[in-house]
């Protein structure tokens, strides 16, 4: 074996703490450097690979619990391997006085560096496992129990279901259901006050949002019949009366909105309106910019006794409490102002999201998110889904609520007994789900041409 008189086994201990083998190298002990060397290479060249198009991919690719468990035994093994790499150079039997004084010491040092590095490293990855788990439910690397009010949205395990209609080819247009979980101290059901569907042609880029406001009603069932109640009392609703809605509560909510908008929808996210400020705090708040002041005396914050919400036109950074209050209030304008703005602030939240500024903040977004958010989407195609919302800009996305008189109108007040509800335009519905969706939608038929998507009344 080659001699290492005359090398200094602190410089060697420091080479193999940089990679493990070049100690051993520099030592002149070739043999033993490539065995240390050579699994540390072929780790990094099946992480590159991995994590080739970049951090933010990575992190969608960590959301797989599959991967990310597979890469936390990786992050330990590769410790392990490097302390071992750092003690056998920095350590020879024969020379026991390398354990003293100045060397003793910077072998502690580097033996911490190493524990702490991959501690790290290994705290960032359980985070995302830890929240894929508890975020993806009803797909085949989700938890097998389902969803209750400690952990997030929903009262019971109906957020625990299977993609509804899952998109025949990769490139297939991909819908979601965005919807929003109001529980309050006040009342002991939930409402979906927020009923956001998106839409994305993988293709294009061409993005669409469609809110249906929470006072529809006597709305025709895609089973047949029809529903006297209001669209956000649907899901509760067939939560009590199973017999009468036999696919469960989720899946008759998700079916009717798209029987309704002609356009199948794939996948759910539920969001807990009550975890969604402890979210907003977490990214570090969103900015957003409004036309019209928000003027609400009447506003009541859910963690005080105060009244009141206002806000003036211009630029704003909400935290999470601000944000909350901007997608709740509604009597400063109305529940249709209120739609556009809640479709406002999760493109706010979405492009912070996927700031290269979130990665210090990314195990505190996790844990809110993992109390927040539950999907039936599966993790396997999230990469995918960031980088097409990465090219995504403002202009590619068409926004629209279902509101009067365009799309909706209030029926007298003496047929609803005296209660605020809207009834569907189904004509104008109908031409605005060919003009999003074209041949995709229900409602398409070869001899029909597109006009353009009529602008929402202000």
């Amino acid at each position: 074996m080659p001699t290492s008189r005359g090398r200094s086994t602190i410089s060697a201990a420091f080479l193999s703490f940089l990679w493990p083998g070049l100690g051993q190298w520099y030592l002149g002990r070739r043999r033993d450097a490539l065995l240390y060397a050579a699994p540390a290479v072929a780790l990094a060249v099946v992480l590159g690979v991995q994590f080739v198009n970049g951090l933010t991919a990575a992190a969608a690719r960590l959301f797989d619990p599959s991967f990310s468990l597979g890469l936390l035994v990786v992050i330990g093994i590769l410790g392990v391997w490097r302390l071992l790499a750092i003690a056998d150079a920095g350590f020879q039997p024969r020379r026991l006085r390398t354990l003293r004084g100045r060397a003793g010491g910077v072998l502690a040092l580097l033996t911490a560096l190493v524990i702490g590095m991959h501690g790290v490293a290994g705290y960032y990855t359980w985070s995302f496992y830890d929240a894929s788990l508890k975020i993806f439910v009803g797909t085949a690397d989700g938890p097998e129990s389902g969803v209750n009010e400690s952990s997030g949205p929903g009262p019971t395990d109906d957020y625990n279901v299977p993609p509804f209609a899952t998109p025949a080819a990769p490139g297939d247009r991909i819908t979601l259901l965005l919807t929003g979980i109001d529980k309050t101290t006040e009342r002991d059901h939930s409402l979906t006050d927020t009923l956001l569907v998106v839409s994305v042609d993988p293709a294009t880029g061409r993005t669409a949002m469609v809110s249906f406001p929470r006072d529809l009603a006597g709305f025709p069932m895609y089973g047949g019949g029809s529903y006297s109640g209001k669209i956000n009392s649907l899901m509760t609703y067939a939560a009590n009366h199973r017999s009468q809605f036999p696919d469960g509560p989720l899946p008759t909510l998700v079916k009717e909105l798209s029987y309704l908008l002609g356009i199948p929808i794939n996948y759910y996210a539920a969001l807990d309106i009550d975890g969604f400020q402890t979210m907003i705090d977490a990214v570090g708040g969103v900015t957003v910019t409004i036309d019209r002041p928000i003027n609400d005396p009447g506003y009541y914050w859910l963690d005080s006794s105060a009244r009141g919400f206002f806000l003036s036109a211009g630029t704003h950074k909400l935290d999470g409490r601000t944000a909350l209050a901007f997608v709740r209030t509604r009597f400063s304008d109305s529940d249709f102002a209120r739609a556009a703005r809640q479709q406002q602030l999760l493109v706010a939240l979405e492009k912070k999201m996927t700031s290269p500024t979130m990665l210090g903040k990314l195990p505190a977004v996790l844990q809110a998110a993992s109390q927040t958010i539950r999907t039936n989407f599966p993790p396997d195609r999230l990469e995918e889904m960031i980088a097409l919302a990465e090219r995504i800009d403002d202009s590619m996305i068409t926004r629209v609520v279902l509101q009067p008189p365009t799309y909706s109108f209030h029926p007298p007040n003496n047929t609803t007994a005296g209660v605020y509800t809207l009834s569907l335009k189904w004509d104008a519905v109908k031409a605005l789900s060919v003009q999003l969706f074209g041949s995709a939608s229900a409602f398409w038929t070869a001899a029909y041409i597109p006009s353009p998507v009529p602008s929402p009344a202000p």
